[in-house]
């Protein structure tokens, strides 16, 4: 899917657009444990996570992933958005909470009906 199909998960904002063409997204990935998510997240990727600092937007880029669903209505610092614009990460902003914005990206990829 694209990037910015993300926008149809309800509640859901864009803050930072990635770079041109918005590429595609292949799999999800929901944790707030960062090493974890080095770890075990699949590239090509979107993280669902309350982590909202640029660290997230680096570890991001070690991990592959190319776009992040900050979940709770949690603010965007201004350092963490021009990482991200910096890097050509995505970031969307929602009011859901993990789990429902991981059912709603799972649905969104087909991973589950809606």
């Amino acid at each position: 899917m694209k990037i910015a199909e993300l926008e149809k998960i309800p509640r859901t904002r864009c803050e930072v657009a990635a770079g041109e063409g918005k590429p595609e997204v292949t799999a999800g990935f929901t944790s707030d444990l960062l090493s974890d998510v080095m770890g075990n997240a699949p590239g090509d990727s979107v993280l669902v996570t309350i982590q909202a600092h640029a660290t997230t937007v680096a570890v991001c880029l070690v991990a592959d992933i190319r776009a992040l669903l900050i979940c709770s209505s949690r603010p965007i610092p201004d350092d963490m958005r021009a990482a991200a614009q910096k890097e050509g990460i995505a970031i969307y902003v929602t009011a859901l909470d993990q789990f429902h914005a991981t059912v709603a990206l799972a649905a969104l990829l087909g991973e589950c009906p809606p």
